[in-house]
C-alpha cells in the first residue's frame, strides 16, 4: 500500500510539474499575442493616417482638376474672342490697325498669362503624379505589410487558441486524473484498512492454530513415543514390504499411451514393409532389368533377403500389441512387471539381426550400380551418401534395441538394471529416437536427389519411375512416423519416468511383482466390499404417484387449454351459423312469396289439366326425386285446381323433414369429428409436453448420473486409501500390541523374581 501511495505521488508530481511548465509557456505565448495585438494597433493607426493623407491629395488633386477646366474654358473663351477679333479685322482696317497696338498688347499680356498657368499646370501635374505614385506604393507596402501582419496574426491567434484549447483539455484531464487518483487512493486506503483487519485477523488465528498444531503435536509425538516401537516408512527395508496404492488414472493413462504407441509401431512397420519391398523390387530393375537380362548373384541373394522381410517386420508390430493387451486398469503397469516388453525386445533384436544381415548386400549393390556404365558423377556420389547413411540406420536401431533390452531387463532380472540409471536409459531412447529421424530425413533428401538423376538416365523406363516414385513415398512415411515417435516419446518422457517406477508411500523402493499382486488382491477385496455396501433401494411410491399426478395436472392444464380454445371456435362457427340462418331465412320468404305468386298464376291458368298431374306424380321414386320431379312439374304441368293443395303440402312436408334430418345428421357428424378432433390435438399437445419433459428429465438423470459415477470412483478411491491406512494402523496396534504384551511379561517376570528376593530376604531375617 504504501508502495502504491508513493506512485501515485510521484505519478502526481509530474502531473503537477508538467502543468507549471505548460502554464509558464503559456505566459509567454499571451505576451507574444498581446505585442502583435499592439503591433497591429499601431499599423492600424498609421494606415488611417496615410488614407486621410492620401484623401488630403485626392482633395487638392479635384480642386486641380477643377481649376485646369476653368482656365481650358477661358483659354477657349480666348481663342474665340480672338477669332471673332481677328474677322472683324478684316471687315475694317483701319480699326484694326488703330486697335492693333492695343489687340497685340493684349495678346501679349494673355499669352504671357496663359503660358504661366500653363506651367503651373504641368508642374501641378508633375507633383499630382508623383504624389499618385508615391501614395500607391506605399499603400501597396502598406497592404502587404498588412496582409503579411493579419496571416501572423492569424497564426498567432490559432496556435494561441490551439494552445488553449490544448491547455484546458489538458487541464481538465489532469484534474478528472486527480479525481480518479483521489477516489483510487480513498479506495486503496479502505483496501489497506481492510488489509490490515484481515491480516490482524489472520495472525491471531495462525496464533491459534499454531498452538493447536503444536498441542496436537506434542500429543502425538507422546503418543508415537508411548504406543509405537517403531516406525517402518523410515527403513527402506520396512516400507518395501508395504502394499502400494493402485493408481487407476496412471494405468489408464500408460494405457491410453501404449496406445498411441502401437499406432506410431504399426504406421512404421507398415513404411518398413513397404520400403523393403519396393527396394526389392528396384534391385529386380536398376542398373540390369532382370526382364531382359541377368541380374548378378550379390543382387539375387540381396533380393532373396528382402524378400523374407515380413517375417522379421511384422513381429515388432505383434510384440507392440501384446504389450499394449497386457496394460489394462485392473494391473499395475512398472518396469519390474511389463513382461511382455521381453518379447518385444526380442522382435527388434531379430529385426537388427535382418538388418545386419543385409547391410554388406546393400553396400556392395550400391557400390555395383557406380560401377556401372550408367552411373554419373552426381549419381555416384548420392550413392556414397546412400552407403554412409544405412550404415547409420543399422547402428540407430543398435542402440535402440541396446536400450530396449535394458528396459525389460528389470521384470526378468531386477539386479540387472539399477533404479538410478532408469531416466538415463530413457533419455538415451528419446535422444535415439531424434537420431533416427534425422537419419531417415537425410535418406529422404539423398534418394530424392538420385531418383531425379536416374530420370534422366537414357534407359530409364517407366517402371523405374514407378519404383522409385513408391520408395520415395515410403521414406517419407516412414520419416513421419519416425518423427512422430520421437516427439511422442520426448513428450511423454517425464511421465514414462516416473510412472514406470514407483513404490510405497514414503519409501524409495520400486514396487515388485509379488506386492503388485497383492495390491490387485486388496483392490479387488475393497471393490467387493463396496458392492456389498450397496443395499437395493426401497420403491418409492410416493414420488411415482407425484410424478403420476404431475403428469396429470399438466395434461389437464393441455385439455383446459384445449376446450377453451374449442369454445372459442365454437363460438365463432355459432356466429357465422346465425349470419347464414338469417340469409338464408330472408330467401326462404322470397321464395315463399315467389311460389305463391306462381301457384296463383297456374290455378288461374291450367285448371284443366288436374287428372293428368294427379297420375304423373302419384309415382315417386325417393325423397330426392321426389322434389326435383314436383318442381318440373310445378312448373311444366301446375295444378288447375285448389283439390291438390293438401298432396303437395304433404310432399313438401316429407322432403322438408328428410333434409332436416338429414341436416341434422351431418351436423352432428361434424360436431362429433370436430370434438374429436380438438380432443387429439389436445392429446397431441400433452403428447408433445410431456416427451419435452421427459427429455429434460432424462437430461437431469443422464448428469446425475455422470455425478453418481464420478462420485462412486471418488468414493472407491477414498475407500482404498481409508483401507489402506486403516490397515497400516490395524498392523502398527497389533505390533504395538505385540511388544506391549512382551514388556508385560518381562515385567510380571522381574515382579516375580523381586516377590521372591524378598520372600527369601524376609526368611533370612527371621531366621536370625
Amino acid at each position: 500500500m504504501a508502495a502504491a501511495a508513493a506512485e501515485l505521488q510521484g505519478k502526481y508530481q509530474k502531473l503537477a510539474q508538467e502543468y507549471s511548465k505548460l502554464r509558464a509557456q503559456n505566459q509567454v505565448l499571451k505576451k507574444g499575442v498581446v505585442d502583435e495585438q499592439a503591433n497591429s494597433a499601431s499599423l492600424k493607426e498609421q494606415l488611417k493616417m496615410k488614407d486621410q493623407s492620401l484623401r488630403k491629395l485626392q482633395q487638392e488633386m479635384d480642386s486641380l482638376t477643377f481649376r485646369n477646366q476653368q482656365l481650358a474654358k477661358r483659354v477657349e473663351l480666348l481663342q474665340d474672342e480672338l477669332a471673332l477679333s481677328e474677322a472683324r479685322g478684316k471687315k475694317n482696317k483701319k480699326s484694326v490697325e488703330s486697335s492693333s497696338q492695343l489687340s497685340q498688347e493684349q495678346k501679349s499680356v494673355f499669352n504671357e498669362d496663359l503660358q504661366k498657368k500653363i506651367e503651373e499646370n504641368e508642374r501641378l501635374h508633375i507633383l499630382f503624379f508623383e504624389a499618385d505614385e508615391q501614395h500607391k506604393r506605399l499603400e501597396a507596402e502598406l497592404r502587404s505589410r498588412l496582409e503579411v501582419l493579419e496571416t501572423d496574426a492569424a497564426q498567432h491567434q490559432a496556435v494561441v487558441d490551439s494552445l488553449t484549447k490544448k491547455y484546458t483539455e489538458t487541464i481538465e484531464k489532469l484534474q478528472n486524473d486527480k479525481a480518479k487518483l483521489e477516489i483510487k487512493s480513498q479506495t486503496l486506503e479502505r483496501e489497506a484498512k481492510d488489509c490490515r483487519l484481515r491480516t490482524e485477523e489472520c495472525q491471531q488465528q495462525l496464533k491459534n492454530l499454531q498452538a493447536a498444531l503444536g498441542s496436537r503435536l506434542e500429543e502425538s509425538l507422546c503418543i508415537i513415543n508411548e504406543k509405537v516401537p517403531f516406525n517402518d516408512t523410515r527403513s527402506t527395508r520396512y516400507n518395501a514390504l508395504n502394499v502400494p496404492l493402485h493408481n487407476r488414472r496412471n494405468q489408464l493413462k500408460l494405457r491410453d499411451l501404449a496406445g498411441q504407441a502401437l499406432a506410431f509401431v504399426q504406421e512404421l512397420v507398415t513404411a518398413l514393409l513397404n520400403f523393403h519391398t519396393y527396394t526389392e523390387q528396384k534391385v529386380q530393375i536398376f542398373p540390369i532389368d532382370s526382364a531382359t537380362d541377368t541380374i548378378s548373384p550379390l543382387n539375387q541373394k540381396f533380393s532373396q533377403y528382402l524378400h523374407e522381410n515380413a517375417a522379421y517386420v511384422r513381429p515388432l508390430e505383434e510384440g507392440m500389441l501384446h504389450l499394449f493387451k497386457s496394460i489394462t486398469e485392473d494391473t499395475v503397469t512398472v518396469l519390474e512387471t511389463t513382461v511382455k516388453l521381453k518379447a518385444f525386445s526380442e522382435h527388434l533384436a531379430s529385426y537388427l539381426g535382418f538388418l545386419r544381415k543385409i547391410l554388406p548386400y546393400q553396400l556392395k549393390s550400391l557400390e555395383e550400380e557406380c560401377e556401372s556404365s550408367l552411373c554419373t558423377a552426381a549419381l555416384r556420389a548420392r550413392n556414397m551418401e546412400l552407403h554412409r547413411d544405412m550404415k547409420r540406420l543399422t547402428a540407430v536401431f543398435e542402440k535402440l534395441h541396446t536400450y530396449v533390452s535394458l528396459l525389460a531387463l528389470p521384470s526378468t532380472r531386477p539386479e540387472g538394471l539399477l533404479r538410478t540409471n532408469y531416466n538415463f536409459v530413457f533419455t538415451n531412447i528419446a535422444a535415439s529416437l531424434h537420431g533416427f529421424h534425422d537419419i531417415l530425413k537425410d535418406i529422404s533428401k539423398h534418394y530424392s536427389q538420385k531418383a531425379t538423376l536416374e530420370q534422366d538416365v537414357p534407359t530409364a523406363t517407366q517402371k523405374l519411375i514407378t519404383t522409385n516414385d513408391c520408395i520415395l513415398s515410403s521414406v517419407a512415411a516412414l520419416t513421419n512416423g519416425a518423427g512422430k515417435m520421437a516427439s511422442f516419446f520426448s513428450n511423454n518422457l517425464d511421465h514414462f519416468t516416473t510412472s514406470l517406477s514407483y513404490g510405497p508411500k514414503g519409501g524409495t523402493e520400486f514396487i515388485s511383482p509379488l506386492s503388485a499382486e497383492c495390491m490387485l488382491q486388496y483392490k479387488k477385496k475393497a471393490a467387493a466390499y463396496m458392492k456389498s455396501l450397496k443395499k437395493p433401494c426401497a420403491d418409492s411410491v410416493p414420488y411415482e404417484e407425484a410424478l403420476a399426478n404431475r403428469r396429470v395436472l399438466l395434461s389437464s392444464t393441455e385439455s383446459r387449454e384445449g376446450l377453451a380454445q374449442q369454445v372459442q371456435q365454437s363460438l365463432e362457427k355459432i356466429a357465422k351459423l346465425e349470419q347464414e340462418k338469417e340469409h338464408w331465412m330472408l330467401e326462404a320468404q322470397l321464395a315463399k312469396i315467389k311460389l305463391e305468386k306462381e301457384n296463383q298464376k297456374l290455378k288461374n291458368s291450367l285448371s284443366g289439366h288436374l287428372t293428368d298431374t294427379v297420375q304423373e306424380r302419384s309415382v315417386l321414386p325417393n325423397v330426392a326425386e321426389q322434389k326435383k320431379e314436383t318442381t318440373e312439374k310445378s312448373l311444366r304441368e301446375p295444378i288447375k285446381s285448389t283439390s291438390l293443395a293438401p298432396d303437395v303440402e304433404s310432399r313438401e312436408d316429407l322432403i322438408k323433414t328428410h333434409y332436416m334430418a338429414r341436416i341434422a345428421e351431418l351436423t352432428s357428424h361434424l360436431q362429433l369429428a370436430d370434438s374429436k378432433s380438438v380432443h387429439f390435438h389436445a392429446e397431441c399437445r400433452a403428447l408433445a409436453k410431456r416427451l419435452s419433459l421427459a427429455e429434460k428429465s432424462k437430461e437431469s438423470l443422464t448428469e446425475e448420473l455422470k455425478l453418481a459415477s464420478q462420485n462412486i470412483t471418488r468414493l472407491q478411491d477414498e475407500l482404498m486409501t481409508t483401507k489402506r491406512s486403516y490397515e497400516d494402523q490395524l498392523s502398527m496396534m497389533s505390533d504395538h500390541l505385540c511388544s506391549m504384551n512382551e514388556t508385560l511379561t518381562k515385567q510380571r517376570e522381574e515382579i516375580d523374581t523381586l516377590k521372591m528376593a524378598s520372600k527369601g530376604n524376609s526368611k533370612k531375617n527371621k531366621n536370625r
